[in-house]
Formats: structure tokens, sequence, C-alpha cells
């Protein structure tokens, strides 16, 4: 976009950063990708702000890790953003999809730039149409876009490829041009010939501090949009900007271009050919490739091992997070399950001082041993019961989705939560559901949510008398989905405090972290649900509800989740 216009278009974010944090002090520098790689290795610079694709190089080539994505207000789904449209002149009845580039020249501002030219390079890819080969001609003219409208509208090109959205700031452009292979309208809002990928992600490097990566992403997250609609948001998930890249095999995936047996038949096709003359020749090259071929294979065989383990590692990184987290809800309720636990051992010790007074003063007799022994037995039990239900609540393992009644997953969920407190509020649940109901969940990371919810509620009405506190639990379905709603009858919280409920670091806790209700939230979002919060009619307490799509059975017995049109 050139450096005149990036400094422009960030200058912004650079006066509330500073603004925000004055005992830093803040330098946006503007380089070109191979002068931010460089940057990177040599630790001149804390953060990266740059393209998805240039960021998956940098995450595995020096360890960027993301902590928040922009996000464009006007122009997002579902944190999707960022998107090309392939563009000709409106003239040009020879040029309306894809399909019709073979044999016509492109233009685009670099080989390298992702919206402005890997993500085209995919969609023609999947149709069958290599760039390198099939097009008569394609140029490159660098930033700023204007120039690729230009050679359009020259002449000097039949099509160009433009980042999504900058076509629409041009008041007459459907006069001027056209885009080809216009994707569907779902409220994007611009015109694009593309798929959509996240937006720009600000990464730390190994070397940055982590207490000035806290405070950098703890900022961006609070700054309110700027007058162009650019503000930030947690990190998306950039799993297809691997994706296109593993697919051109371009990028940290060039390597998959050199491997097996066809390529190194295609670069040796003239030995080939010689060996089939000479049957000496053909006997040596054969050993040769052989050689070749283990080599490869064996090359192959670790890269895919190690794509394996950063795969595995990235897993045991999302179930640390799901582990801390059911972790971090044992330890809210500590102080009570060691009193629950306390009740067992402490009946245990006084039947077997009992004992030991009996056999002292010669009254031990069979039955008293026979009392003594059962009663021990059974406070050992409820106590180990106990331990068993936390044990596999913390238990730390892979995600699995299984098909569930809700009413079971709801049960199960209340009497982990009553077994782990001395003093149980009263809970009521009203299952509305029709029993042949099922949903397709985690059901740890359901019980997760529900423990944290009933915990909220819970200190929710702790300034009641305990006869008064009680929670209620419905469960319902609307359309297709089932509700899950969980009310308490507490103080409540205004519509201000309701809005940044679910926002990470917020809390209403004096020693809260604020991370509960965001990780359920992000739980539920990943189950295809979502969770919120409201008032009760009568104006007491408040109700957190949750929903989950309905799994059903179709036609020919296979399952699937139903989706809202």
């Amino acid at each position: 976009m050139g450096t005149a216009h990036a400094a422009q278009e960030w200058s912004p974010v650079q006066q509330f950063l500073q603004t925000a944090l004055p005992a830093y002090q803040v330098e946006f520098v503007y380089l070109d990708l191979n002068e931010i790689a460089d940057a990177a290795v040599g630790s001149s610079i804390n953060f990266v702000l740059t393209n998805p694709g240039h960021y998956v190089t940098l995450e595995l080539s020096v360890g960027a890790s993301r902590i928040v994505t922009v996000e464009q207000g006007r122009n997002s789904i579902n944190g999707l953003s960022l998107g090309s449209a392939v563009i000709a002149r409106a003239d040009r009845e020879d040029l309306i999809n894809l399909e019709d580039l073979p044999g016509h020249t492109l233009v685009a501002t670099a080989h390298d730039g992702f919206g402005g030219y890997q993500t085209v390079w995919r969609e023609l890819a999947a149709l069958g149409i290599d760039p390198e080969s099939d097009l008569e001609a394609k140029s490159f003219v660098d930033f700023p876009m204007s120039r690729v409208l230009d050679a359009v509208a020259d002449g000097r090109a039949d099509a160009g490829i433009l980042r999504a959205c900058v076509l629409e700031d041009i008041p007459d452009w459907r006069d001027r041009y056209k885009v080809l292979s216009p994707q569907p309208d779902t409220g994007f809002g611009c015109a694009v010939s593309t798929r959509l990928y996240p937006d720009w992600p600000l990464a730390t490097l190994p070397h940055t501090p982590p207490e000035l990566a806290r405070d950098v992403a703890i900022t961006l997250l609070q700054m309110p949009a700027t007058t162009g609609g650019l503000r930030f948001t947690v990190p998306a998930d950039y799993q297809s900007v691997h994706d296109l890249f593993r697919e051109l095999q371009i990028g940290p995936y060039a390597y998959l271009k050199e491997q097996g047996v066809a390529a190194l038949a295609r670069r040796h096709w003239p030995v080939l050919a010689l060996l089939g003359v000479l049957v000496l020749l053909w006997l040596l090259y054969t050993f040769r490739v052989e050689k070749l071929v283990h080599a490869r294979t064996r090359a192959l065989r670790e890269t895919l091992e190690e794509r394996k383990q950063i795969e595995a590692r990235m897993r045991a990184s999302q179930e640390s997070v799901d582990h801390l987290a059911r972790l971090s809800i044992l330890g809210e309720l500590s102080t009570t399950l060691a009193h629950e636990l306390s009740q067992p051992l402490a009946s245990m010790a006084n039947y077997g001082r009992s004992l030991l007074r009996r056999l002292d003063s010669g009254r031990l007799d069979d039955d008293a041993v026979r009392l003594a022994a059962t009663e021990i037995a059974q406070q050992a039990q409820h106590a180990a019961n106990v331990l068993s239900r936390i044990r596999a609540f913390a238990r730390k393992r892979v995600s699995i989705r299984q098909d569930c009644r809700p009413i079971d997953v709801v049960s199960c969920a209340v009497s982990l939560f009553c077994g782990m407190l001395s003093e149980t509020p009263q809970i009521n649940i009203d299952d509305q559901l029709s029993q042949d109901i099922k949903v397709k969940i985690d059901k740890s990371q359901i019980q997760q949510v529900l423990l944290n919810l009933m915990k909220n509620s819970m200190d929710a009405m702790r300034g009641i008398e305990p006869d008064k506190r009680h929670i209620d639990i419905t469960l319902a379905q609307q359309g297709t989905d089932i509700f899950i709603h969980v009310r308490d009858y507490g103080s409540g919280l205004s519509n201000a405090q309701q809005a940044q409920l679910f926002e990470p670091f917020y809390t209403e806790k004096p020693d809260g972290l604020g991370l509960g209700l965001s990780i359920s939230y992000s739980i539920i979002e990943a189950h295809g649900g979502t969770i919120t919060a409201s008032t009760p009619c009568d104006g007491k307490g408040m109700i957190l509800s949750l929903s989950l799509p309905i799994l059903v059975q179709d036609t020919n017995t296979s399952e699937h989740i139903i989706k809202p049109s």
C-alpha cells in the first residue's frame, strides 16, 4: 500500500498505544516483507503487524505468535475480512468468470502479495488453471494498487487483481469495471472473486517480554474503532492460510513441491530417454534413482513427522488451556471442597479413636467393631466418590465430541457441583425437551461451562440468606437449537455490565481473573452455539443462557447438526 499510505492508516493506532502505555516508547517502523523477516531475526523489533501469508511464514520460521487480529468494522464476517477481486473492463464481454482467463494477460501488485495475488492463485489452481503456463502473460506493478486499475483501464492488461473493498472506494466503479466470478453476497459488503480469510495479525516474537505483550494485547482489545472502522479483536484462526500455502506448495510448504517419484521423473526425463537405448546406462541410472528415492523418502518422512509434532504441540496447547480452565474452577471451590472431604475423614478418625478407647477399657466386642468398620467404609467410599468425580473432571485429555442427551449432561454437572460444596443451594431442573433430542458435544467442556455458570450464580447470591438461595436450570427447544437457562436470585448486573460480561479480563470479583466466562463463550461458540446474559422479567437475579445445535438423524441414518439458514 506504500509507506506514506501505511503511516497514515496506522498512525491512530500508534497514538492510542503511546497514550495508553506512557511507560513505553512506541515506534512504528514500515518495512517490506524481507526487511521484516531480517528485523525479526535480528531482534530489532518486538512486534510484527503483517499480512496473513507472511505471518504464517514467520510463525514457522522464527516462532512468531499472534496476540490480536485486525478487524475492519464494516467489512467482516465471523472474523473473515480479507479476500481478492479479479477485475476487467466493463465492456469486455469475453471475460465473465475466472475460467475465461487462460490466454489473457493478468496484472497484480506482487508475486508474494497475499491479498494481491496468492488468494487468486489458489482459486485458479482449484479450477485447474496454472498462471505460469495457461495465461498469455502476467505482470507485477508493485504498490499502490491504483497501478493495477490503471493497467486494466488503459488496456495494458486484460484483467487485474485487487484486495477486497479497494474497488468499492471508487464511486462509479460499476460503469468502468466488473468483477469476474463474483461470490454470493453474504453480508460482507464488497465484491470478491475468492473465499475470505482472517485479517492481519499482530504477533509477538520469541524475544518479546511477556509483560509487554500482555499490556499491548489488553490495550488493543480495548481500543475503540478508528474513523476508518479499524479495531482489534481476539486472535483469529489462520488454518485457512496454512491450507492455501500447503495447496500451492509455497512459503513454508515449498518443500512439498520437490517430493515424490513423479517430480524426480519430470526432472530427469532426458536421462530416462537415453537409458531406453543404453542398457548399461539404464542399470546405472536405476541404481542411482533408487538411492535418491530412499533419500527423498527419508526426508519426506522426517518432514511429515516434524509437522505431526507441530500439530500435536498445537493440540496439546489447546488441551492445556481447557485443563487450566477446569483447574481454575476447582481452585475457586477449593475451600468448600476441603470442607466436604474433611467431614468423612473426621468421622473415620472418630470411629477409629472410639475403637481404641473400647480396646483400652476392655469393652470391645464384635458388634462395636462391625458398626465402626461399616461406618468407616461408608465414609471412605463417600470421600472416594468425591475425589473420583473431581479427578474425572480435572483430567487432562483430548477433546472428543459425542452424542449426548442434554439432561444427562446437566444432571452430571449438577451432581459434580453439589459434591464439591458443603452448603449446596437448592437447584431446580426443569427439562422441557423431548427424550430423543441429542447434541454432539465434548461432554467435559460443556460441564465445565455449566459449572462456571453455577459457580457465578452461587457467588452472586452470597449476600442473601442461605435458605433463600436457589438456582433454576431450564432446558427448552427453540427452532433448531436447545437452550439451557441458568438463573440465580442475586443482585444481578446492569445492562452496561452485561455487555462486558464475556470480554477477556473483565470481572466484578476482587480476586477474579475475568477469564471464566470468556473461556466459556469460546467453548460454546466452537460448538456452534451462543451464550448470552439477560435480566429476568421480575427483575430478580440474572439469567445466563447457552444454546447448542440439535443433532438429528437424516433419511440415510447419517447424523448431522441442524444449522439455521
